[in-house]
C-alpha cells in the first residue's frame, strides 16, 4: 500500500492508469481533461470515448492512453458543487472507488489521480482532498496499488 501526495503534471506520471476528471458526455473539455486529450491524441481518444458514450456522475470508464506514457486512462465523472446538499460527497467518493476498481480490475498497479471536481465543477479544494484521501487510504485498507494524487502546479 503506498498512497503520495504530489505537486505535477498527471500527463506525465509514470503509473500504469491516469484518471480523467471528465465530463459526463466523455467530450474533451478543458483543464486537467483537456490537457490529458491533448497529451493523449485528441482524435483518437475522442474516438474512443465516442464510442463508449456515457458515463454517469461517480462512474468510471476505461480507454486506452495512446501517447501518454500510460497504459490506461480512467475517465471518471465528478459532482458539480451546488453548496454540498445534494449528495456530492458520496458522488465524489464514488468517483474515486469506482476508478480504482475499474483500474485494479485492469491489473494496474499503479494510478495518478487529479483533485477531481476541484476545477470548474467548483468542490471546494479541501473538502476534496479530504473525500480523495478517505476514499483512497479506504480502498487501499483491502487492496495492493500505488496511488498518486497529483495537485497541479502550472
Amino acid at each position: 500500500m503506498a498512497f503520495e501526495i504530489v505537486h505535477g503534471d498527471i500527463t506525465k506520471m509514470q503509473v500504469d492508469a491516469i484518471v480523467n476528471a471528465a465530463n459526463s458526455d466523455l467530450q474533451r473539455g478543458g483543464g486537467v481533461c483537456g490537457a490529458i486529450f491533448a497529451a493523449a491524441g485528441t482524435q483518437e481518444l475522442q474516438a474512443e470515448c465516442n464510442r463508449i458514450g456515457h458515463c454517469d456522475t461517480g462512474q468510471a470508464v476505461i480507454t486506452k492512453a495512446y501517447s501518454l506514457p500510460t497504459q490506461y486512462i480512467v475517465h471518471t465523472v465528478g459532482p458539480v458543487w451546488r453548496g454540498g446538499d445534494s449528495n456530492e460527497e458520496t458522488l465524489l467518493y464514488n468517483c474515486y472507488m469506482n476508478a480504482l476498481k475499474l483500474a485494479k480490475k485492469h491489473g494496474c498497479t499503479s494510478i495518478a489521480f487529479p483533485l477531481i471536481s476541484a476545477g470548474i465543477y467548483g468542490y471546494p479544494k479541501e473538502e476534496a482532498r479530504a473525500v480523495a484521501e478517505s476514499a483512497i487510504l479506504d480502498f487501499l485498507e483491502y487492496q495492493n496499488m500505488q496511488v498518486k494524487l497529483v495537485l497541479y502546479q502550472g
